[in-house]
């Protein structure tokens, strides 16, 4: 089996292909041929060794995919050899075959390719989530997304426009860029750069700021994402694209109008299998009734994850990247 093995923390160098036996499911447990891996910021802070998404050396990146079931473990009762499923939380999904906890694979349905179903899990559940449960956005609301043309960014912004909200949404490349372009087509009401973000919040709000504002960005929007909230909003912290926000001063929240910050987590909102069946079920629905784009932006094969990693960082990509084993 190849897989992509990481023996020390650093830059996308440190990502290199070996050959190895093959693995073994374990109770509850199912060894799936990997037909497409998803490739995402947590595997680049992993790799350089960022907590809390470092683990022990030697590793193997990548904690999405989807495939076909090879084999079963012991005491798995509903899923059987050929299924395809997809699946978020299971390490070591950088390689040709990846074992995954039965707990976290989910059935992909008919009308569902299985690109897409690695494209969509991970980002495609943040985006549900942010919009159903961390702030369930109403009709009128005024929310910003930032990085709007990147995987969550453009499923976000679907997600919200079928729920009524207003979207502003940022992106780098200016106006007239591919980026802008992106946004608007995903149903965006304004698009505009991250310098002057807050121009265009006060003027889709009637000066009065959003509602809610999803940052995946970080460090380099944080400041300007608070300013942005009309009193009681919200802001949604969920990633850290531009690096971790520093400790901030609490009395910011009751300057601004008693704001409140949140930093959600996909695993919070997927705790019970319940949960996560629903959430993965609604989003595949939209998928097959053709309600919802998914945008693969770029597939690499998974001999070429250094590149992969070095587009995702480099800002040079859009919608969702893939690895192919």
């Amino acid at each position: 089996m190849r897989a992509i093995l990481v023996d020390r923390h650093g830059g996308p160098e440190v990502l290199h292909l070996v050959d190895g036996p093959d693995p073994e499911p374990g109770p509850a447990e199912l060894l799936v041929e990997v037909a497409a891996a998803g490739v995402n910021y947590m595997d680049t802070y992993g790799r350089e060794g960022v907590p809390p998404y470092v683990g022990p050396l030697p590793w193997v990146p990548g904690g999405e995919g989807a495939g076909r079931v090879r084999a079963v473990g012991a005491g798995v009762v509903d899923v059987a050899v050929g299924d395809l499923v997809a699946w978020s939380g299971a390490p070591g999904s950088y390689a040709e075959l990846a074992v995954v906890p039965a707990a976290v694979a989910v059935p992909v349905p008919d009308g569902v390719a299985v690109e897409v179903a690695a494209a969509v899990l991970l980002q495609g559940m943040t985006a549900h989530y942010l919009c159903t449960d961390t702030h369930p956005v109403a009709p009128g609301d005024v929310t910003v997304v930032h990085a709007a043309a990147g995987g969550v960014g453009l499923l976000l912004t679907q997600l919200v426009k079928r729920r009524g909200g207003t979207v502003v949404a940022t992106v780098s490349g200016g106006p007239d860029g591919e980026k802008a372009a992106l946004a608007r087509a995903a149903g965006a009401d304004v698009v505009s750069d991250y310098d002057d973000f807050g121009a265009a919040v006060r003027a889709a709000g009637d000066g009065a700021g959003a509602h809610v504002v999803y940052d995946g960005v970080g460090a380099a929007t944080f400041d300007a994402s608070l300013a942005c909230l009309r009193p009681r909003g919200l802001l949604a912290l969920y990633g850290a694209a531009s690096g971790p926000v520093p400790p901030f001063e609490l009395t910011r929240l009751s300057a601004g109008g008693s704001l409140f910050v949140t930093r959600p987590t996909l695993r919070s909102y997927t705790a019970t299998r319940d949960e996560l069946l629903a959430r993965s079920g609604e989003l595949f629905g939209l998928i097959a009734a053709g309600e919802l784009d998914v945008r693969i932006g770029a597939t690499f094969p998974l001999a070429d994850a250094r590149a992969a990693h070095e587009a995702l960082q480099g800002r040079s990509t859009t919608g969702k990247v893939l690895l192919l084993p």
